[in-house]
């Protein structure tokens, strides 16, 4: 303890500077889970999707972070067996160590997962910087599973909804008057999924206390809202017959285009809520340490490390963000605004919905699920396989790389204040 009361304000301020190091990888990374699809599909671009992520990222993670940086923080590893000075400098480790990797990668135009990044950091630290018996392997069986699992659901909600968009739209004699007749009812799941899932379980922290039959009534409104502001839009948009007979659907993508504009900002403020958590968890912890001396097992996420998450995911996004945005809005598979808008919304559904329930998922994972599950609904001849696997070999690199960062920084940590 008097190493923390020597050093409490130096650690403090390392604390947040990390943390802003390491939401800004968040954002110049992961961003582009939230953007990508909108950007390939050319329905916004890079400069709207930027603004648009800025807005919608910033309010995902500050009003509805709070419920997930509990799994992040303490669900990982046993606190009985860390001492303060431990998880502080632990902590710290695993914010620089997941910060540096992923920089490298957004360097490199790698979309990587930011939660793999995270966990891997915390898990090396607490594995060797402890003993193997700190981490709660219980605790990431869960976490492990739903890398496995956020990918499969999401993809096989993509397909549905791609596969409806193909029966009620693409596949009828009148594809054009059916989009208009049908994309606000799609309008409305969006607003409406979103917005429940926010209201019932991310907004405690900032002191607004609904039941559930008012979350769900103020969703419905919500999702009502979103739905006449899009139809007012879609009045202006016109048949195309001297664009139609270049590419058959070109007036129907017109319309998906609008949709695209709600489903980017649903996908931001999911995006937020969800890995927000993996910059301002081990923040958190840290704060908690310094502030009190000792480990609690939950405490409630103050409102000003939010807030730093927040604005580090902002600062990521404009400055770097636009580099993995072109990597798997373009390369993955060929996107049009119709497919782009049910990868984009089954991500979004599948992410708020771990979110509310405090799981921290990849949305790396569950986007490329997404995506695959849309291009799966065209013929595997549609995904770029190479792309793909690229893909999937940074996302086995990621763990280890950011746990062995996490080692060496740990050390280097305790040799100079230790």
């Amino acid at each position: 303890m008097t190493l923390i009361a020597e050093y409490g304000t130096t650690l403090l301020v390392l604390a947040c500077l990390f943390g802003f190091f390491m939401a800004w990888g968040v954002g110049a990374n992961d961003v582009a889970n939230a953007m990508g699809t909108s950007v390939g599909s050319r329905a916004l671009t890079i400069k709207q999707a930027i603004i648009i992520a800025m807005v919608f990222e910033f309010l995902g993670a500050y009003l509805a972070g709070g419920s997930v940086t509990q799994t992040i923080r303490s669900g990982i590893l046993d606190a009985s067996l860390i001492s303060p000075e431990q998880m502080v400098f632990g902590m710290l480790a695993a914010l620089l160590a997941a910060g540096t990797w992923l920089m490298i990668a957004s360097i490199k135009g790698w979309p990587v997962s930011t939660t793999h990044s995270i966990v891997g950091a915390v898990i090396g630290f607490g594995a060797v910087g402890v003993s193997i018996e700190a981490v709660n392997w219980s605790g990431v069986i869960p976490i492990v599973s739903s890398w496995v699992i956020s990918p499969l659901l999401s993809g096989m909600v993509a397909f549905m909804i791609f596969l409806s968009v193909q029966r009620l739209i693409l596949d009828t004699d009148d594809p054009f008057r059916n989009a208009k007749r049908y994309v606000p009812f799609y309008m409305f799941a969006v607003g409406f999924i979103v917005t429940v899932m926010t209201l019932t379980k991310g907004l405690k922290h900032v002191g607004l206390h609904l039941s559930n039959l008012q979350s769900f009534g103020l969703a419905i409104l919500v999702g009502l809202l979103i739905t006449a502001i899009g139809a007012a839009l879609l009045t202006r948009i016109k048949r195309d017959p001297q664009a139609d007979k270049d590419f058959h659907y070109a007036s129907v993508e017109k319309v998906f285009a609008v949709l695209m504009i709600f489903t980017a900002c649903a996908m931001a403020f999911a995006h937020g809520s969800n890995d927000v958590a993996n910059a301002v968890g081990p923040l958190a912890a840290i704060v908690g340490v310094l502030q009190t001396g000792e480990i609690a097992a939950r405490s409630l996420v103050p409102g000003w490390v939010l807030l730093i998450g927040a604005l580090g995911i902002v600062a990521g996004l404009v400055t770097y963000g636009y580099r993995v945005i072109a990597t798997i809005g373009r390369h993955i598979t060929e996107l049009t605004p119709s497919r782009g808008f049910a990868a984009e919304l089954a991500t979004a559904t599948t992410v708020v919905g771990a979110s509310g329930i405090g799981l921290p998922i990849s949305t790396t994972h569950t986007l490329v699920g997404a995506v695959l599950g849309v291009g799966l609904a065209r013929g595997i001849a549609a995904l770029n396989l190479r792309v793909i696997g690229t893909i999937f070999s940074s996302w086995v690199v990621t763990l280890p790389a950011g746990a062995g960062l996490a080692i060496i920084y740990f050390f280097i940590l305790h040799a100079i204040f230790g």
